[in-house]
């Protein structure tokens, strides 16, 4: 089972994402996927959530993806030379139950129960140690994760100590990459963001055969000393959840090297950052664009 809650308070967030482009010419047309609406899981409470799109689409419809995340689909024919998208959501988030390390199995047990068997239906778990577009399997990674994969090593505290090591040895740098950095080269040069930090530590953890799945979500961060929260400064977050058997799957944040605990607001989650995008789409015209993103998670009561 996925870690639940324990007997605390929850504290209640008011986010705000607003995504905002500006086209060099006019789009006739456009069809875009949203993945923006916050799930409801265990210790984590949708209290509300609307999505605002400017200039109005001519049809949304939502459906349940193949992962449980809730997509819109939007579909807009009135010409147009600006988009704004905004999701607000109200988020009730409680603490997560603490996981002892030592609990959980051992790595190569975890691995060993990945793997196919002719004849036997594969672990749920399982399509989330193969790789995909954003993450790669590939022996440099294995060997970076080598040093936190001692013989025995219960799986959390390995992927805990491989989330220590990125931390240490990454540095964050919101000029170093973008979207379609590959993660080999994330890895050379020791640089990138929260999205290349989780696809990181995902693609060393399916190297060695096991599964790891992408998370999007949302982070309160705390404002400088003795200044106020400023609205629309802080931005979206990508994490890692590892399967941890007997446990289930923790969620570990290598960018902050911590676990994931009620700063932590879910979105969605996917094999990479391809299957939950906050915002994707076609359009017809248009020519080039500038692209505007803000986000404020503000705690409500606590």
């Amino acid at each position: 089972m996925d870690p639940s809650t324990i007997d605390r308070p929850s504290v209640t967030y008011r986010i705000e994402h607003t995504t905002r482009y500006e086209y060099g010419a006019l789009v006739s047309t456009s069809q875009h996927v949203a993945c923006l609406q916050p799930r409801t899981l265990p210790g984590q409470r949708l209290d509300a959530w609307a999505l605002a799109i400017d200039p109005p689409p001519a049809r949304v419809t939502a459906r349940e993806d193949y992962f449980g995340n809730t997509l819109h689909y939007v579909t807009l024919m009135t010409p147009h030379d600006e988009l704004r998208v905004s999701s607000q959501s109200t988020v009730g988030v409680s603490p997560r139950t603490l996981v002892d390390p030592a609990a959980t199995d051992a790595w190569e047990v975890v691995r060993s129960r990945l793997e196919y068997r002719v004849g036997q239906a594969p672990d749920a778990a399982a399509q989330f140690a193969y790789a995909s577009p954003y993450v790669e399997h590939d022996p440099r990674m294995a060997e970076y994760a080598a040093p936190a994969f001692a013989t025995g090593t219960p799986i959390l505290a390995a992927a805990l100590a491989l989330m220590h090591r990125i931390h240490e040895d990454f540095t964050f740098d919101a000029t170093a990459t973008t979207v379609t950095t590959p993660v080999t080269k994330v890895l050379a040069e020791r640089r990138g963001v929260c999205q290349d930090f989780a696809h990181l530590q995902i693609s060393c953890l399916r190297s060695l055969g096991l599964a790891a799945r992408y998370v999007s979500g949302y982070l309160l961060t705390a404002p400088p000393p003795g200044q106020p929260r400023l609205l629309g400064a802080d931005a979206s977050h990508a994490w890692v959840s590892v399967f941890c058997p007997p446990v289930g799957w923790v969620d570990v944040d290598p960018t902050n090297d911590v676990l994931a605990d009620e700063r932590h607001v879910t979105v969605a989650w996917g094999r990479d950052y391809g299957d939950v995008s906050p915002l994707r789409g076609v359009i017809l015209g248009g020519g080039q664009h500038a692209l505007h993103v803000g986000v404020s998670v503000v705690p409500v009561t606590a």
